[in-house]
């Protein structure tokens, strides 16, 4: 049976979601693996809305299990107000249907307080553009092996441990940001109340998988932000703090890679970012505006307007060598509607030289210039499609030519939020 890794092939925002939902049908059990509740997922089903940050996807879809898998840095009490949320929209979520892994990494609210405090205190030009929720200094205690994880919760000496060890690295840095010290009890009290809502989810998750994985069950993996944004292979620093290419669904779950049947890159039919960062296709006129628009183009988490551009073949080529994309879910195709000529990125020019890729020296991703082929627009509508006879020729040839560009076939197409109105052209669960 075909595991299914669904990851972002741009910097995130490609509509994951609801391609995601999509295929959490033909699935049993949905897993994250990797990120925060930096990230946000807006799922539209029969019209109503949903918008989730640290729940896997798959929650809105009864009979399946969902999973937080250990790659995941968790904040309990936003994870316990985003469940109270979501049930009070009609959606049940028990330990029946949710579980966390015991060895996933907390964020606790003086990482919050941290990634803020550095954020304000960077100089000009070396500002990340984090969304201030302690993700990236969740991650560092983690690799320096001073993390409160899902498992110390149910044993107050392991957590007083914990947290002591925490305080020795984090409170000499709060000093030199002029922040005042962490109060330990107050810390500790705030874990010990909320334990018991956490704890009840946690469960081997390593365990649970391989044996729905023995047991034939389809399990989908579903990565946060995109590609662009990983911290080895993204547009280093203005990065997540985590790996979200392919491979990190093996070591976010605790399956081995033989788990994973089929990888499906999400990609925008153009191309956005939030934040700061290089961006070779950016559009700082009236088709970057009318991209925004058209395709709403904003944050799910903080609301930010998102930077608009073209289409860029050469970093989707990219993401999806790096995360070996078998196929691609092509998103917003309608957005692109009505315009008379639209532009492909096929490479760039770097002081008079062409590249075929995005090189890694951040000084020289900032001084590449797109090189652009051009190709003819349409001016019909292509919303709502369901079938290759619903499109014009020309957003047919579009795609066709996006295909030949990153040397990967489309497996799906979507036309609108509504998660009926996909093309299927290669069932990524298919054995």
């Amino acid at each position: 049976m075909a595991n299914v890794v669904v990851v972002g092939a741009q910097w995130g925002d490609e509509g994951k979601g609801k391609i995601v939902d999509w295929l959490s049908e033909r699935s049993d059990v949905i897993c994250r693996f990797q990120g925060g509740h930096n990230a946000g997922h807006t799922l539209v089903i029969d019209g109503k809305v949903y918008k989730l940050n640290a729940l896997p996807s798959g929650v809105v879809r009864g009979g399946k299990l969902s999973v937080i898998g250990n790659g995941v840095v968790l904040d309990p009490w936003h994870l316990v107000s985003e469940i109270e949320k979501i049930r009070a929209q009609g959606v049940e979520i028990n330990p029946e249907t949710l579980m966390i892994a015991e060895n996933t990494p907390l964020i606790l609210p003086f990482h919050g307080e941290l990634d803020r405090a550095r954020e304000e205190a960077a100089s000009a030009g070396t500002k990340i553009g984090t969304t201030g929720r302690g993700i990236g200094p969740a991650y560092e205690d983690k690799v320096g092996r001073r993390s409160v994880r899902v498992a110390d919760l149910a044993d107050r000496a392991t957590l007083e441990a914990r947290v002591d060890r925490a305080l020795q690295h984090h409170n000499p840095l709060r000093k030199g940001l002029g922040i005042s010290e962490i109060d330990r009890d107050a810390i500790i009290a705030k874990l010990v109340e909320i334990a018991p809502e956490i704890l009840k989810y946690a469960a081997p998750v390593w365990k649970v998988l391989n044996e729905k994985r023995k047991a034939g069950k389809r399990i989908l993996f579903e990565g946060a932000q995109g590609s662009l944004l990983d911290i080895d292979f993204g547009t280093y620093p203005f990065v997540t703090s985590s790996n979200v290419v392919a491979g990190q669904a093996a070591a976010g779950t605790g399956m081995g890679p033989g788990a994973i049947g089929y990888v499906l890159g999400i990609v925008k039919a153009y191309t956005t970012r939030v934040g700061e960062g290089p961006f070779p296709t950016e559009l700082k006129d009236a088709d970057g505006e009318r991209l925004g628009t058209r395709g709403h183009e904003f944050g799910t988490v903080t609301g930010r307007k998102r930077r608009c551009g073209w289409f860029d073949a050469a970093l989707v080529r990219q993401t999806c060598a790096v995360s070996g994309v078998n196929g691609i879910a092509l998103t917003k195709l309608d957005v692109l509607d009505g315009f008379e000529t639209l532009k492909i990125c096929v490479g760039y020019d770097l002081d008079g030289a062409r590249l075929d890729y995005l090189p890694t020296a951040a000084d020289q991703q900032a001084r590449c210039k797109p090189i652009y082929e051009e190709i003819e627009g349409w001016s019909q509508s292509t919303e709502g499609a369901r079938s290759w006879a619903d499109l014009p020729a020309a957003a047919i040839k579009y795609v066709r030519r996006i295909e030949e560009l990153i040397d990967c076939p489309v497996a799906l197409l979507s036309t609108s939020p509504e998660r009926d109105d996909t093309i299927l052209v290669t069932d990524p669960f298919a054995d």
